[in-house]
């Protein structure tokens, strides 16, 4: 599937893995469509790659459509949706003052879980109404974004893992249900990278987080991650899968 000319949506991108994301499929020439919770911050990141911006809370049904009935009116249906938006938190199921953490754990699966079934909801039936765009009868690829602690998540991290466990688990039966319409289903699950929530780590944090980093022994990047989805893109046999980008890096308990 090419990516020239068609238009991109992107949550979660005005900064981050989502930024990244959005400069890469517009410097290939999409027309990009930029989404974040901060209508101002999606506006900037749009007027630097000559996308559209627009604020918007994932799992805001009402907003997301919206957004998609206005963008597929004004530039057509967006043939490639990655989510990025989410947010990290961490909490113990059992702190040391013995509070409960239930609100926390239900926002984090509102934002990082129904957030992107709701994208991926409104995404695949808008593309589920375009015309067939190559000789396979592709009509699209949503992209949605994991971690690595949908696996070996930390202590701390039930919340967190739980929401991107969600998301890793659906991939393939989504890419089931909507291959009969064109559209492919994939999850990057990124490990350790240079993010807004990895910015204020101390640097003895840093050392013992790296030090479980087989090779390269360093952050990733964010380009590094819209590169994997630049390739998704164009490999029409990537379909139903999680995919680790995460140097071989397996998380320690704690």
């Amino acid at each position: 599937m090419k990516i020239e000319g068609e238009v991109a949506l992107v949550t979660g991108a005005a900064s981050g893995l989502g930024e990244a994301t959005a400069k890469r499929l517009a410097a290939r020439g999409a027309k990009v469509v930029v989404l974040d919770l901060s209508a101002e911050a999606a506006e900037k990141t749009a007027a630097e790659i000559g996308g559209v911006g627009y604020g918007a809370d994932v799992s805001d049904a009402t907003a997301v459509e919206a957004i998609f009935a206005d963008v597929t009116r004004e530039h057509g249906a967006p043939r490639i949706v990655v989510s990025c938006a989410g947010i990290g938190t961490a909490t113990r199921i059992l702190p040391r003052d013995g509070s409960l953490t239930i609100d926390l754990f239900e926002r984090t699966l509102r934002v990082n879980l129904v957030g992107t079934y709701t994208v991926m909801n409104i995404a695949a039936r808008a593309m589920a109404d375009a015309d067939p765009i190559d000789e396979d009868g592709a009509r699209g690829v949503i992209v949605n974004t994991a971690s690595v602690a949908h696996e070996d998540g930390q202590i701390g991290q039930a919340a967190y893992s739980a929401s991107k466990g969600g998301v890793a688990s659906m991939t393939l039966p989504a890419a089931r249900e909507l291959a009969r319409f064109g559209i492919r289903v994939m999850t990057i699950a990124p490990g350790l990278f240079e993010t807004g929530m990895s910015a204020g780590l101390p640097d003895d944090i840093r050392a013992e987080i790296l030090a479980n980093v087989p090779f390269p022994s360093r952050m990733g990047l964010p380009d590094e991650y819209a590169r994997l989805v630049e390739q998704i893109v164009e490999n029409p046999m990537l379909n139903g899968s999680v995919i680790r980008l995460d140097a071989a890096a397996r998380m320690p308990p704690k």
